[in-house]
């Protein structure tokens, strides 16, 4: 195959964006993260943390002790985009779809009772939810969006519902869930900067109210 000086000067170019793409998409990445770690941390003041990066520019996990009020440990994943990457980035955007927080709470409290809200369509594979089969299961609306929801008792899905209604953007929660047999409060979103703190407020004041005098806890 002949390679022509246009074909030549093509892929210059190309390594020239991705290299500028590279650059500019890493320094927005490390922002980010360093934007939620502090907002999260100045809302949750752990006694004791621990971070662990991901590597690359994906993104890191946080292990934060608390114990106070009714929050024992606190602890988040983030995940972002790969905004340094030219070539995968549109792929990203069909596969992972946004940037990604998971919130695990792990309360002093003792869950009592399963429930699960799960966006509609959300899941490309489902996730496993043990003893699935013997949940009751309805269809909730909340704002424009579908929720599945999985319940021992109809109440505490209206009480995690009342939660996803009082997050700054509903249709950012992809999934909110209690489960008694690890004794987790979990909650799956698409972070927004702007909210982050309000959210993780939100988020901790659920586990400290509810949890705590709520139907789920003993």
């Amino acid at each position: 195959m002949e390679i022509t000086s246009g074909f030549i000067l093509a892929i210059m170019v190309l390594a020239a964006v991705s290299s500028i793409q590279f650059f500019k998409g890493r320094k927005l990445n490390l922002q980010i993260m360093q934007h939620y770690l502090r907002s999260i941390e100045d809302v949750v003041k752990p006694e004791d943390k621990e971070y662990v990066w991901l590597g690359g520019y994906i993104g890191f996990r946080a292990y934060y002790r608390v114990n106070r009020d009714n929050v024992k440990k606190f602890e988040y994943t983030l995940t972002l985009l790969p905004r340094q990457s030219l070539l995968y980035f549109p792929i990203a955007l069909l596969t992972s779809r946004h940037d990604k927080l998971y919130i695990v709470v792990k309360p002093q409290s003792q869950i009592k009772r399963e429930a699960h809200l799960i966006q509609k369509g959300y899941y490309r594979i489902k996730p496993r939810i043990e003893n699935e089969e013997f949940l009751k299961r309805e269809t909730v609306v909340i704002g424009n969006r579908e929720y599945e929801a999985l319940y021992e008792k109809r109440r505490d899905v209206e009480l995690l519902k009342y939660l996803v209604e009082s997050l700054s953007k509903p249709g950012n929660i992809k999934h909110v869930s209690l489960t008694p047999s690890t004794n987790v409060f979990y909650v799956l979103m698409k972070p927004e900067p702007d909210t982050i703190e309000d959210d993780v407020r939100k988020i901790l004041s659920f586990a400290n109210k509810k949890l705590k005098t709520g139907p789920f806890s003993s």
